[in-house]
């Protein structure tokens, strides 16, 4: 991915910064279209991987919808000509302020997570005369066998309402009415690797649904979120997700009924690997056991390691040397967290060489901060 031409280019570049190939994500949402329209799904960007306005741009010309989870989300979506139609707004904490512009822009879901939220909405829609279209985000006790962090579909995560509070809810909504059911959303983690959870998720769906049914819903939408993980290891491998095998997983094990329509949620297996971080070595300091790498991004650009233990590969960019040395590769910032890799193999290092870390374009731009008084960071595009 780097040739000598983008090298040259990229130290011409203030760092840190953010390097995005519009090309890559471009080829990423063709293939995401082809193969899930292969079934009629419906898929929805979920905004929170990267709001990087120029992502956004990119993505708004497809005929995805919008996945969101705060008001700002939804306003972003809506301001840059992202369909009202398709877009669903998630969240397990709404703000009432939230909660009022997305009824005022008439969105196409809101899912829902608590006995609570749902008379919150019913109040804050009747104010209004207006009648809500949610689905209710479920929680089916799925393992997704991910970061503990990022699991969100076991009875112990603040996401969802159990099965055991089904029949209360479905009574609240005979007594609710300015909010219409339409569909079940579901969401059990993020960098899910195996497909296996996903096939046990299809399980717990058709259960559900049949339990729906039975009790009168005939409801048009299932949301079986995202999540599906990305190769952190082997970027250039596999530098488009296998959305094929992905959507054939839900084909074969989701069962159904004439007239429900699938949907997904996807957010890093779009952005993240169009998306790679850039810095230059500071300083080398060389110990008996330790050699550190110390480079001019911090958890303040990438903060993904320091909080989920999370893999990046590391490369040299500059360096000619055929010395392979290892580096516990760190930032600048005033926290012993902020350790991007240790024990990095990498060609020899210096002072002034170019690193990047690969594949941070989901939760990296998006989750960086100014701790430390930082520079906001900056962002640069390949077309």
């Amino acid at each position: 991915m780097f040739t000598e031409k983008i090298i040259k280019e990229l130290s011409g570049y203030k760092t840190p910064f953010y390097y995005y190939d519009l090309t890559l994500l471009q080829r990423t949402l063709d293939a995401v279209k082809t193969e899930s329209t292969k079934y009629n799904y419906h898929v929805h960007y979920a905004f929170k991987a990267n709001t990087n306005p120029e992502i956004i741009k990119v993505i708004s010309k497809t005929s995805l919808g919008a996945d969101c989870v705060s008001g700002n989300e939804v306003k972003c979506a809506v301001e840059n000509g992202f369909d009202v139609s398709k877009i669903v707004f998630a969240g397990v904490g709404k703000s009432d302020e939230e909660i009022n512009y997305a009824l005022d822009q008439n969105i196409f879901c809101f899912n829902c997570e608590s006995l609570q939220e749902l008379d919150v909405m019913n109040e804050l829609a009747a104010i209004k005369n207006k009648v809500a279209a949610i689905a209710l985000r479920i929680n089916p006790n799925v393992d997704a066998h991910t970061h503990k962090y990022i699991t969100t579909g076991l009875e112990e995560n603040k996401f969802g309402i159990n099965p055991y509070e089904f029949e209360t809810v479905i009574e609240k909504l005979k007594q609710l009415p300015n909010l219409k059911l339409i569909g079940l959303h579901f969401h059990i983690g993020s960098q899910i690797t195996d497909l296996g959870p996903y096939k046990k998720l299809c399980l717990r769906v058709n259960e559900i649904n049949r339990f729906f049914l039975n009790k009168g819903y005939d409801l048009p939408v299932i949301n079986v979120g995202g999540g599906i993980g990305i190769n952190y290891h082997e970027p250039d491998k596999e530098n488009i997700l296998d959305f094929a095998t992905y959507f054939k997983v839900f084909h074969d094990f989701i069962e159904l009924r004439k007239n429900q329509e699938l949907h997904f949620e996807l957010g890093r297996a779009i952005v993240g690997q169009c998306g790679n971080l850039v810095s230059k070595v500071l300083y080398i300091k060389n110990g008996i056991n330790t050699n550190f790498a110390i480079l001019d991004a911090g958890m303040t650009e990438l903060i993904r390691p320091a909080l989920y233990q999370a893999y990046h590969k590391i490369e040299n960019l500059t360096s000619s040397s055929k010395s392979i040395i290892k580096y516990d590769v760190v930032g600048p910032i005033c926290e012993s967290s902020d350790c991007f890799g240790k024990a990095v193999e990498l060609a020899e290092t210096k002072r002034g060489d170019l690193v990047v870390l690969r594949s941070a374009g989901a939760y990296g731009e998006v989750m960086s901060s100014r701790y430390n008084l930082r520079d906001e960071v900056r962002s640069y595009f390949s077309e």
